[in-house]
């Protein structure tokens, strides 16, 4: 019988699967850090662990409702960023962040999600350093306002960054501060130095000039009404941290949420963009709002919300038709993009989330229908990224205070990480030692491809860390283990239609095709259910299990590869050796007494028939 499809050519599919590993390898010693180490998990290297503590306008308790909310919110957050093996959960009113790795800026950077807006910006101006943020100046040392109103709320146009690594601004079909959202721009710029994005579908140039500064206000003259100045009552030293943490936000509102133009003109003068912001979180979205930008680079007069973030369906970084960076969003309520757009045409629109102005691009085109829009500016693949998961994953129903990151020792510890390995190198050496009881040689075979399997699997183990953060714990490697295991069922399924065609006469290198075109159709029926239960175990679990279902997934896939690459062509190969072809060699020589006595048997029933 001539070979099986897929089967004539053997030495060709092994050296296929040669190619395939020294890609891998490649990757792994010629790419990144080239260690060929993969990242492992909180329960075996520990991490680190912030606290997020709850916050609301009125200091009341959070409700488990929002709770439980801002905990899958936070979740979908850590796995649009790509970091796999991090733990979300509720801990009293508090939620409890950790990720794996020692890395403490990356667990602050989770956390930093509450509440985002879409607020128009009505004027923009330059921070202060030497007063308090959100307080006034001491008598006498008033400084000069850090920004200019603009005629007709048109933004005022910014001073091209001059120092290295900064970039201009962004604009988005719809806003401008920096960046350009197809109507608005945003001021972002790169190095931490600007804010901005652009949400349009080509980035349009603004024009800027430098900055202009006014003089400090004049004293007032005689008999005219004294200018507005609140000045922040001194907390009490009895007050509890609650109580001041409330009296700070009651002050920070009536000086930056004020609806006396000549208060606001005194916030924006006295802003200090470097100090804690009692408002992070808390400003009240129906009323205007004195802000800086998340760099602290650029101060900020904005109207009051016209869309909460929560509208905001979807976000993702792409590739425009300029083959530049872009954000692309879509809102669920496409009308109200739509008019805001068309209301703010060439003036700014800004993103806030926790108070602070994460992009504030120019508005170019309007309206815009669809309710989707694009922010271009000086983006790249990490910055795009950023922003659009921000976006995505921002708006959370609750404020909250962040702890100091601290680091967390290993749960299990490398020594469960030996034992597991152990317990892993055990069972696959009994395998390895009942298939060579049982099918000799063949066992041998079966070995030889478990090797190729586990070898390429360790390979994309390592990658997978580097490119998309996945992280091995435990139970990824119990699931290793398994499906390593289940590829020996493969083995066990091909050997055992070899021997039913021996059974049948046919020798071992007929038997060899035939019971492959035999057994694969079985092999590849039972890893397609086992496939379907790692997507939706992956899926519908949580936490650690997730890790445990996706390497059971991607050893169920190699498996599949592994028999058509290195099994069935070392079985092909064997089956046309003289030396594999004798029964003391493959262990088949019972299966052919069985054929031989079965074919006596019926000549026997012919001849006797024949008389």
């Amino acid at each position: 019988m001539p070979p099986s499809k897929g089967t004539g050519h053997p030495l060709r599919l092994l050296g296929v699967y040669v190619v395939l590993v020294a890609v891998i390898y490649g990757l792994v010693f010629f790419t990144a850090d080239k260690s060929p180490s993969p990242k492992l998990g909180i329960d075996l290297q520990g991490g680190t662990r912030v606290t997020l503590t709850a916050r609301t306008p009125d200091g009341s308790k959070p409700s488990k409702d929002s709770l439980s909310q801002a905990q899958q919110i936070i979740e979908s957050r850590v796995n649009g960023l790509g970091v796999a093996g991090s733990e979300v959960v509720i801990d009293g009113d508090n939620l409890v962040i950790t990720v794996p790795g020692q890395d403490g800026q990356q667990a602050k950077s989770l956390a930093s999600t509450a509440k985002l807006y879409i607020r128009p910006v009505l004027q923009q101006g330059q921070p202060q350093t030497g007063a308090g943020a959100g307080s006034p100046a001491a008598p006498g040392g008033m400084p000069a306002p850090g920004g200019q109103p603009v005629p007709g709320g048109q933004p005022a146009p910014m001073a091209p960054a001059q120092s290295p690594g900064t970039a201009p601004g962004h604009t988005a079909n719809g806003a401008a501060s920096g960046h350009t959202a197809n109507g608005a721009a945003s001021g972002h710029a790169a190095g931490g130095t600007g804010s901005g994005h652009t949400a349009q579908n080509r980035v349009f140039p603004v024009e800027q000039a430098p900055p202009t500064t006014t003089p400090a206000p004049k004293p007032a003259a005689p008999g005219a009404p004294a200018q507005p100045n609140p000045t922040p009552a001194q907390p009490d030293s009895s007050m509890s941290a609650q109580q001041r943490s409330q009296q700070e936000i009651a002050q920070a509102r009536m000086l930056r949420q004020s609806t006396d133009p000549q208060i606001q003109q005194l916030a924006l003068q006295t802003m200090n963009c470097h100090k804690p912001d009692p408002l992070a979180g808390n400003d009240d979205p129906n009323l205007p709002l004195v802000t800086c930008n998340s760099e602290g680079t650029e101060v900020y007069l904005l109207d009051k919300s016209r869309i909460d973030g929560q509208d905001i369906k979807d976000a993702s970084a792409s590739l425009n038709q300029q083959s530049q960076w872009a954000v692309d969003l879509t809102f669920k309520n496409s009308d109200a993009w739509a008019k805001l757009t068309q209301e703010f045409l060439q003036k700014q629109i800004a993103f806030t989330l926790d108070s602070k102005v994460l992009s504030a691009p120019v508005v170019q085109q309007g309206p815009q229908l669809g309710g989707t829009t694009q922010i271009t500016g000086q983006f790249n693949a990490s910055t795009s990224k950023d922003l659009a998961n921000s976006l995505k994953y921002g708006s959370l129903p609750l404020s909250f205070a962040t702890s100091e990151a601290e680091t967390v020792s290993a749960t299990l510890g490398l020594a469960s990480l030996h034992a597991g390995l152990i317990a892993g190198a055990i069972g696959l050496i009994a395998v390895l030692l009942y298939c060579l009881a049982y099918y000799r040689m063949l066992g041998f075979l079966a070995g030889f491809s478990l090797v190729a399997s586990g070898v390429a699997v360790y390979g994309i183990i390592v990658l997978l860390g580097r490119w998309i953060n996945f992280t091995l714990d435990l139970a990824g490697i119990a699931g290793l283990i398994i499906g390593i295991g289940m590829t020996a069922d493969s083995f066990v399924v091909f050997f055992e239609r070899i021997k039913d065609e021996m059974r049948e006469g046919r020798s071992f290198r007929s038997a060899v095709p035939r019971g492959w075109a035999r057994a694969q159709r079985t092999n590849l029926s039972g890893k397609t259910v086992s496939l379907i239960a790692s997507v939706v175990l992956y899926v519908l679990a949580a936490g650690q299990v997730k890790g445990f279902a996706f390497t059971l997934g991607l050893t169920t896939v190699l498996d599949v590869i592994v028999l058509y690459l290195i099994t069935s062509p070392l079985m092909m190969l064997a089956s046309r050796s003289p030396f594999w072809a004798k029964p003391s060699v493959n262990g088949l020589g019972a299966v052919q007494q069985i054929a031989a006595e079965r074919k006596a048997a019926g000549a026997t029933l012919v001849g006797t028939g024949k008389r």
